[in-house]
This record gives C-alpha cells, structure tokens and sequence, in this order.
C-alpha cells in the first residue's frame, strides 16, 4: 500500500486549497511565500505601465499606506494586454517609484493569461468567489485574500482601489 501512495503522489499534485500554496518572485528576484502573510489580507493586482488605468497606482499606494498594517498589496506587472508593460523588471521598478512612489510588494513582470499564465494566477481565476471566475479582461483587476488565504473578492479594472466597494471589506 506504502508503495501505491509514493507511486501517485509522485505523478498527482493535489489541487491548491488557497494562496498560501504559493510563492512569487519579488521585482528584485526574491522568493517570498504567500504564506508568509497569514492573518493579513492580501489584495494582488495585474498591473501595467502604458495602460489607461496606471494612474491607479496612485491610489494603489494610497491603500497601502492606510491600510498596510493589515493588508499586503502586491503589483504583479503583466504584458498579456496589448504589450503595456515595459520590458524589463528593473524598468517597471525605475518606473513605479519615479512616476508613483510605489512602495508596496511589486512581483517581477509575469503572465496572467493564456497558455504561460503562472499558477498563481489560473488559481486566481478559477477559484471560487462570490464575485465571478473566469480569466482576467485587462490591467488593474484586483483579488482580495482574506487573513486564511482563501480568494473572498475580486474586482474588475474599473473598480478604483479607494472605492467604497473595495474599502468596505478591508
């Protein structure tokens, strides 16, 4: 029986049960755990440079001020929308804090669409939610992970991060 179970486990992966299975690449290259922001929210963001809703970087960044002791905000760059985001990570980042002071978690550039999307982002979009499922549409759609990890909201790109819907559940 011992060998039955080593034998599947080798080739089955159960499926995630929440964010705290994974892991990104900070803009810098370093590994962080998602877990390691158990009991916080977590909001993740598909961001871009060259899109019409980069300015919400600025009230992106005004919610991690207010609400940042509790609350993880974490930018997740992407050109999977018409090639709006710059091309490197150390440009994005030149970009963030030159044009918006960006000082929350910024993940290096990624994809959160199509056949390469990082598995994070196909447990984003198929989890369940009591907003909807289904891929990402543009730049700027936000995910709000409660303190357990589990996806509690999702909000399209024009749902401004200081809106009352989105600041009613922090």
């Amino acid at each position: 029986m011992n060998t039955l179970l080593i034998f599947l486990s080798l080739f089955f992966t159960p499926p995630a049960k929440g964010v705290y299975d994974y892991s990104f690449k900070t803009i810098e290259g370093k590994e962080i755990k998602l877990s390691k922001f158990k009991g916080k929210k977590i909001m993740i963001v598909n961001t871009a440079s060259k899109c019409g809703f980069t300015p919400q970087y600025e009230d992106l960044e005004k919610l991690h001020k207010k609400y940042g002791k509790n609350l993880v905000l974490i930018g997740f760059p992407a050109g999977n929308f018409g090639g709006q985001e710059l091309a490197t990570n150390s440009e994005i980042k030149e970009f963030c804090t030159s044009k918006f002071a960006v000082t929350f978690l910024m993940a290096e550039k990624t994809s959160v669409l199509g056949e390469d999307i990082t598995p994070l982002f196909k447990y984003l979009t198929t989890a369940e939610n009591p907003d909807f499922k289904g891929d990402i549409k543009w730049n700027f759609e936000k995910f709000l992970i409660d303190e357990k990890g589990q996806l509690v909201h999702r909000f399209r790109s024009k749902t401004t991060p200081l809106s009352e819907d989105v600041v009613k559940n922090l």
